[in-house]
């Protein structure tokens, strides 16, 4: 192997083969810190009695400190953990940023009652609702991922057909945009009273108000990517003998759609936006729902616990039409980042 694929290798480890203690001290250094960080989280539940009555501050801790033990471990033997080592030492700062964050938070809260209860509950308390709540929590959740699929992929299509077809066809944009223009820039919020008494259920009704608020970006995006081909591309095909059909599918849809994913992302951000006030407004399950008996019943903690799931409910669907996207349109692959 030559020098340059040695040194090439190292930057990748992020550590230079044979480098001196100091080096590796540099890189390591910061997991140590994010164990230490984690272990004083640990020593903060266990440090007093609590101010209030929580039954887990002594299995967070135990948790902690196993957590803590694995950073250290993950730390000093990341050389040979390949990509989980590398990827960890890329975190650690994250990690100790974190662990520090959770012992603040601990000592103000459960040991000294610096925050006010029950407005800021501890640590443990959330670890309680996942406990204790957990399936009243994962109803919910299960109940919102329904809701928001159902009325997101019918907005995505029908926005996708009508974009497709504005975009394609004078005679429709004639007639659709004006429409378009009037309905789409309303709050989709806006029509909650005239959706929750035209539409049978509140299920119904919300399924709407997610279709709407994703409907109108995946048209608009998608409009503007049909409109924008170039007009080159449909003279070869037509030299080459291509009908119509042939046109929209293999030409213009192929070439609009880094727009049509564009939309997409915007639709995904609204929908999520109107499902939570669909939730609390009319629909009697999903985690909107959850967060208004939860602010109703001033259980702050289980209110806490439901953002942290929607966050990650929210953040994953995005990934995942990141990672669609990037598979759909391979030559763009890393072009939008998430």
């Amino acid at each position: 192997m030559s020098i340059f694929s040695l040194s090439d290798v190292a930057a990748a480890d992020h550590l230079p083969r044979g480098g001196s203690r100091a080096d590796k001290l540099r890189v390591t250094l910061p997991g140590i810190g994010a164990a230490l960080a984690w272990a004083a989280f640990g020593a903060a539940c266990l440090v007093r009695d609590d101010v209030g009555d929580w039954s887990r501050t002594r299995d967070v801790a135990i948790a902690t400190f196993v957590i803590a033990a694995v950073v250290l471990s993950g730390a000093l033997a990341a050389d040979h953990l390949g990509r989980v080592g590398t990827a960890l030492r890329a975190r650690s700062t994250w990690l100790l940023a974190l662990g520090l964050f959770l012992a603040v938070w601990e000592l103000a809260t459960a040991k000294f009652a610096l925050l006010p209860l029950p407005f800021f509950p501890p640590p443990q308390a959330i670890v309680e609702v996942y406990t204790d709540d957990l399936p009243k929590l994962a109803d919910s959740a299960w109940a919102s991922v329904k809701l928001q699929l159902g009325g997101y992929l019918i907005g995505a299509a029908l926005g996708f057909i009508t974009g497709v077809s504005i975009g394609w066809s004078t005679w429709i944009g004639y007639w659709v945009h004006p429409v378009l223009r009037f309905i789409g820039p309303l709050p989709a919020t806006a029509w909650l009273p005239i959706a929750f008494f035209t539409f049978p259920s509140s299920w119904s009704a919300s399924t709407f108000l997610i279709a709407l608020a994703t409907g109108f970006p995946v048209t608009v995006l998608t409009w503007s990517g049909v409109a924008s081909v170039s007009s080159a591309y449909y003279d070869v095909a037509r030299t080459l003998g291509a009908r119509p059909s042939f046109l929209v599918l293999k030409v213009a849809i192929p070439a609009a759609l880094p727009h049509v994913f564009v939309g997409l992302f915007m639709g995904l951000g609204a929908s999520f936006a109107v499902l939570v006030v669909a939730e609390m407004i009319g629909v009697k399950a999903g985690l909107g729902w959850y967060l208004q008996w939860a602010q109703g019943w001033a259980a702050y903690a289980n209110m806490y616990a439901a953002l942290l799931v929607m966050s990650l409910l929210c953040s994953g669907a995005i990934t995942l039409l990141f990672k669609l996207r990037d598979r759909v349109l391979i030559w763009q692959k890393g072009v939008v980042k998430w």
